[in-house]
């Protein structure tokens, strides 16, 4: 890996990592008031089409991260519509 690969990697790592506090305390208290659908909803098709780009440009800190990040989001929206 070179210089790149480990700044994309470490970045990856660190802005997945950030969210999974938020989506934990999501399923474990289910209260999503606090939660903006519009944001959230921009949110989850940002880091969607960061994962489309990861994959057209094939990397795979982009592709990993964003994989994780879009699945945890994409359930925190379902909660939003669920738990309203």
């Amino acid at each position: 890996m070179n210089l790149i690969d480990w700044v994309g990697t470490l970045a990856a790592i660190l802005t997945t990592t950030s969210f999974i506090p938020q989506a934990w305390q999501t399923f474990r208290t289910r209260d999503v008031s606090g939660i903006s659908l519009g944001m959230y909803s921009l949110f989850t098709v940002g880091v969607a089409l960061w994962l489309v780009y990861g994959l057209l440009v094939q990397s795979w800190p982009i592709i990993i991260a964003n994989a994780i990040t879009t699945s945890l989001a994409m359930v925190i929206l379902y909660m939003k519509f669920r738990y309203r």
